[in-house]
């Protein structure tokens, strides 16, 4: 079992940047993938990143060099910085875990963190 718990979601203007961490707890960190996923209303659940446990990454193409997913096994926590944010970035963003290297995990879920991007 793994316990996920993200924070650092908030409002921001366009053009700003955000970082959400999740940190996880229950199992060893460092075999799982990691992935950060958002739910915008009345919208379908959407892979955000991912990480492999290798380190391997995966991102939407709507957040292509914007977005940077990592990982900190030390720290049991992996990270999504948000840069140049728009307001179609506007969602609840979960973190979730599963397989090692499945680009898609999730097989444990967080709570989710809101993010608000102005205009």
């Amino acid at each position: 079992q793994v316990q996920l718990v993200e924070s650092g979601g908030g409002l921001v203007q366009a053009g700003g940047s955000l970082r959400l961490s999740c940190a996880a707890s229950g199992s060893i960190f460092s075999i799982y993938a990691m992935g950060w996923y958002r739910q915008a209303p009345e919208k379908q659940r959407e892979l955000v990143a991912s990480i492999t446990s290798g380190g391997t990454t995966n991102y939407a193409d709507s957040v292509k060099g914007r977005f940077t997913i990592s990982r900190d096994n030390a720290k049991n926590t992996v990270y999504l910085q948000m840069n140049s944010l728009k307001p179609e970035d506007t969602a609840v963003y979960y973190c979730a875990a599963g397989h090692s290297s499945s680009y898609y995990p999730k097989n444990y879920w967080g709570q989710g963190t809101q993010v608000t991007v102005s205009s």
